[in-house]
C-alpha cells in the first residue's frame, strides 16, 4: 500500500509528465518545421539566382550536382534541357520531399515564362541530411530536458509532499503511541484537512469513550442488580423448599398441608411480582438508551389505571382529580407503571382506602400527585423507599421492593424527580414531577 508521501510525489510527477510531453511533442514538432523552412528558404534563394539568368545556368549544372550541395533539372515543353549531376523527376509546382536512390531531398520546382523560347520549369533539390540531424540533436535535447523535468518534479514532490502529510503523520503517531484518549489539541494547525480529521478523530474519540463508560457503567449496574436480585429471590425459594420438602416427607393433616400450600402461593406470588418488576427496570434501561417519548394524554392513562386497580383493590376508593386533557411528552408505557405502583404502594403497604390522583401544571413541568389515607411513610425512609429491593418498616412482607425504584427510574427517563411527602389526606403523598416542553408539530395527544 502506498504511502500518501508517495502518492502525492507520483500525482505530481504525472502531472508534469502530461504537460511535459504535449510541450515535447508540440517543440519537436516546430524545431523539425523550423528547419524544414530554413530548407525552403536555401530553395529559394537559389531558385531567383537560377531564374536571373537561366540561359547560363546549365553551364555551371554539372559541377553545382558535382558538389552535392543541390540538385538541378531544367526542362522545356517537358525536355529535359539541362541537368546536374543528379536528375530530378518531373513534377508539379510547389514544393516536396522527395527520396532519390538512398538520399532525401527537399525539392521545389516552378515554371517561368522567357522572354525567348517556351515556358521553363526548374526543379531545384537540396538533400535532408544535415537538417534531419540537427533535427533529431534538438528533439533529443527536448526530450532529455523534459524527461528531467519529470524527475524533478516528482522529488519535489516527494520533498515538498512529506512536508504537506506531516500534519497527518504526527496525528497518527500520536493516536498509535499515546494513550487511549490521546490530546490532539493543536495537531494539524494551519493545514485544513489535518484539523478537520483531528476534530473527527477527537469526536469519535468522545464517543467511543462515553459508549465504553455507558457500557462499563450498564455492565457494573448489571452485576450489582443479578447479585442483588440472586439474594431476593433465594430466601422465597429456600422456604418454598422447605415447606414442600415438609410437605413430602411428613404425613400432616389436612388444615396444615392447606397452610403451607397458601405460604408456598404467597412466596410464589412474591417471586412473579419480583420477576415483573425487574422486568419492568430493564424495559427502562432499554428506554435511557432508545427513547420512544410520544405525546400522551396523562389524565386519560389515570383514568385508565384508576379503573384497572378499582377491580383489582374493591374496598378502595380510587378517584381522579383533575379533567383531561393534559398533553405530555413521556413513555406512555412509563408513566402507566408509575401511576399503578403508586396505587398498588398506597393499597398494599399502606392499607390506604382512599386514593386520590391529580396533576397540573407548573412552570416547565407537569406535577402528578398521588395522595392516600394510609398509614404513610417515616420521614427518615421517605429518600431510601426509592431504592431498590428497599422496603420499609410499613412494607407489607410480600412486596419486592421495586415497585418505588421503577418509579424513580421513570423520573429519571423523563428528566424530573419523585419524592414522598405528608398527604393532606392523612396518609403518603408521592410527588411525580416531568418535563413539559412538547413540540408543536405534536400538540396533539395520541
Amino acid at each position: 500500500m502506498l504511502s500518501l508521501r508517495t502518492r502525492v510525489a507520483l500525482a505530481t510527477g504525472l502531472g508534469a509528465f502530461v504537460i511535459v510531453a504535449a510541450l515535447v511533442a508540440l517543440i519537436s514538432y516546430a524545431v523539425a518545421r523550423n528547419n524544414v523552412n530554413h530548407l525552403d528558404d536555401e530553395l529559394d534563394t537559389a531558385i531567383d539566382l537560377i531564374e536571373l539568368n537561366a540561359d547560363t545556368a546549365a553551364l555551371f549544372l554539372g559541377r553545382i550536382g558535382d558538389a552535392g550541395a543541390f540538385a538541378v533539372t531544367l526542362r522545356e515543353g517537358g525536355t529535359v534541357i539541362a541537368s546536374s549531376t543528379t536528375q530530378l523527376p518531373p513534377m508539379s509546382d510547389g514544393r516536396a520531399t522527395k527520396t532519390l536512390g538512398d538520399t532525401r531531398y527537399r525539392v521545389k520546382t516552378e515554371t517561368i515564362l522567357r522572354r525567348i523560347g517556351g515556358p521553363l520549369t526548374i526543379s531545384l533539390a537540396v538533400p535532408t541530411a544535415r537538417a534531419d540531424t540537427i533535427t533529431r540533436t534538438q528533439q533529443q535535447r527536448v526530450l532529455t530536458t523534459g524527461i528531467a523535468a519529470v524527475l524533478t518534479a516528482t522529488g519535489l514532490g516527494w520533498v515538498l509532499g512529506g512536508r504537506a502529510v506531516r500534519p497527518l503523520v504526527d496525528l497518527t503517531h500520536r493516536i498509535s503511541t499515546g494513550p487511549p484518549t490521546p490530546d490532539l489539541t493543536g495537531t494539524g494547525t494551519g493545514v485544513r484537512e489535518a484539523s478537520e480529521l483531528s476534530a473527527a478523530v477527537r469526536d469519535m474519540l468522545g464517543r467511543i469513550n462515553h459508549a465504553q463508560d455507558q457500557t462499563h457503567s450498564a455492565l457494573q449496574t448489571a452485576r450489582t442488580f443479578a447479585s442483588t436480585a440472586a439474594h431476593e429471590l433465594r430466601t422465597p425459594l429456600t422456604a418454598m423448599r422447605t415447606d414442600l420438602e415438609v410437605m413430602r416427607g411428613l404425613d400432616l393433616p389436612r388444615e396444615q398441608r392447606v397452610e403451607i400450600i397458601d405460604d408456598v402461593l404467597r412466596k410464589q406470588s412474591g417471586i412473579e411480582s419480583t420477576l415483573t418488576a425487574l422486568e419492568q427496570l430493564a424495559s427502562g434501561e432499554l428506554a435511557r438508551g432508545r427513547p420512544r417519548h410520544t405525546v400522551v394524554d396523562l389524565i386519560e392513562l389515570a383514568d385508565e389505571a384508576a379503573r384497572d386497580a378499582a377491580r383489582h383493590h374493591p374496598g378502595v376508593r380510587i378517584t381522579v382529580g383533575t379533567e383531561p386533557p393534559m398533553p405530555v411528552l413521556g413513555l406512555p408505557s412509563g408513566l402507566r407503571s408509575v401511576l399503578d405502583n403508586a396505587i398498588t404502594n398506597a393499597v398494599k403497604h399502606g392499607n390506604a382506602t382512599a386514593v386520590l390522583i391529580t396533576a397540573r401544571h407548573e412552570a416547565r413541568h407537569i406535577v402528578l400527585t398521588v395522595d392516600d389515607n394510609g398509614t404513610g411513610i417515616p420521614t427518615d425512609e421517605r429518600d431510601l423507599v426509592f431504592d431498590r429491593f428497599y422496603r420499609g418498616s410499613n412494607a407489607a412482607p410480600q412486596g419486592s421492593g421495586l415497585g418505588l425504584a421503577l418509579v424513580a427510574q421513570q423520573a429519571d427517563l423523563h428528566d424530573g424527580r419523585a419524592y414522598f411527602t405528608a398527604s393532606h389526606l392523612g396518609g403518603a403523598r408521592l410527588t411525580f414531577e416531568l418535563d413539559n416542553s412538547i413540540p408543536p408539530t405534536q400538540a396533539e395527544p395520541l
